[in-house]
C-alpha cells in the first residue's frame, strides 16, 4: 500500500482522534473489506474514497458503531468503540457526530424539535437554552427560518444542512460526513467545502467523510483514504496532491479529472492532471478557491 508523508496540517498527535486496526469487514456474510489501518489526527479532515461497492458505507457503519467489525478494533480517544456494554458504548458515540446521507431526521418532528431532543436528553441546558442553541445552529447553515419547519418540508440539500446542524448539537469533537456533497447543486456543495473548512480551521473539529466528489476532496481533505474494489482493502493513504502525482495507477486515474490517468513525469507547472479540458469551476474549487460568492451569518461565518 502506498503511503505518502503524513500531511495533518503540521500536527503532532500523540493522541489521535481515531485508530482503525487490521479492520475486516461483512455484508451479506461475505468479507468485502479486511486490512483496514489507519489513524485519524485530531483537528484534520480525512476523506474515504474509492469506486461504487468498494465498501466505503460500510466500513463508514462499523466506524460509528453502526455495525460490529468481523475482526479488528476501532479506537475513539483510545478506547475501543465495540467494546463493553450497551451504555458505556452509547457514551461513547455521544463523543460524534453522524451527518447521514439520507439526513435521517425524525419525520414526525420539526427541525427544531430534532435539534432540541438530544439537548434535552444528554445535557443540563435551559428550555431557553436549549431553543437558543438550536436555532444558532440551524442559522449556521443558513436555515435561520427553517425552526418550525417539517422535513418533509425541505429539498435535498436543504435536508443535508439540517442533517449537519444535528450532527453539531452536542458539540461533538469529530464529524463523520456520508456524501455530505451527493445531490447538491455546485453552489451549496461549495458552501458545504466552506462550512467544512470553518468547522476545521476555526472550531478544531475532526472531520472523517465519504464521498465520491474529488473536487471536493481536493477543496477540504488533509488525506485521503483510498479503497480498492478489486483487492478488498485500502490500497493508499496520504495527501490528496501527492497520490495524484505519486500513487498507484488506479488511485491516480481515480483522483484525476475525467478519470485520466497521470504521468508522473509530466510537468507539473501545468494542470496537474494533464486534462486541459477541465472545468475551471471545478478546477477553482479544487483548489480551494470558489468561483461562486458564499453566502454569510451576521456574525461573518460562512454558511450553507
Amino acid at each position: 500500500m502506498t503511503h505518502s508523508p503524513e500531511n495533518s496540517g503540521g500536527l503532532v498527535d500523540a493522541n489521535p482522534m481515531l485508530e482503525v486496526q487490521a479492520l475486516a469487514v461483512q455484508a451479506g456474510g461475505h468479507t468485502i473489506l479486511q486490512g483496514i489501518d489507519f489513524t485519524v489526527h485530531t483537528g484534520e479532515v480525512l476523506a474515504i474514497v474509492g469506486p461504487s461497492g468498494c465498501g466505503k458505507s460500510t466500513l463508514l457503519r462499523h466506524l460509528v458503531g453502526l455495525q460490529q467489525p468481523l475482526t479488528g478494533r476501532v479506537l475513539l480517544q483510545g478506547q475501543d468503540l465495540h467494546a463493553g456494554d450497551e451504555e458505556d458504548r452509547a457514551a461513547l458515540r455521544r463523543r460524534f457526530g453522524v451527518m447521514f446521507q439520507a439526513g435521517a431526521l425524525w419525520s414526525s418532528m420539526t427541525l427544531g424539535e430534532n435539534l432540541l431532543l438530544p439537548l434535552r436528553l444528554f445535557t443540563p441546558l435551559s428550555a431557553a437554552q436549549r431553543e437558543a442553541k438550536a436555532r444558532e445552529l440551524l442559522a449556521r447553515v443558513g436555515l435561520e427560518q427553517g425552526f418550525d419547519l417539517m422535513p418533509a418540508q425541505l429539498s435535498g440539500g436543504m435536508r443535508k444542512r439540517a442533517a449537519l446542524a444535528r450532527a453539531l448539537v452536542l458539540d461533538p469533537p469529530l464529524l463523520f460526513l456520508d456524501e455530505p456533497g451527493s445531490g447538491l447543486d455546485p453552489l451549496n456543495a461549495a458552501r458545504l467545502d466552506e462550512l467544512v473548512q470553518e468547522l476545521r480551521h476555526h472550531r478544531g473539529r475532526t472531520v472523517v467523510m465519504v464521498t465520491h466528489d474529488i473536487a471536493s476532496v481536493f477543496t477540504v481533505a488533509d488525506r485521503v483514504l483510498y479503497l480498492d474494489d478489486q483487492l478488498m482493502t485500502m490500497t493508499a493513504l496520504g495527501s490528496p496532491q501527492d497520490l495524484l502525482l505519486r500513487g498507484p495507477e488506479a488511485v491516480r486515474r481515480f483522483l484525476s479529472p475525467q478519470g485520466v490517468g497521470m504521468n508522473t513525469g509530466a510537468d507539473q507547472s501545468k494542470d496537474p492532471s494533464g486534462d486541459t479540458s477541465w472545468d475551471t469551476s471545478r478546477k477553482a474549487k479544487s483548489m480551494g478557491t470558489h468561483p461562486v460568492p458564499l453566502a454569510h451569518s451576521k456574525s461573518g461565518r460562512a454558511r450553507l
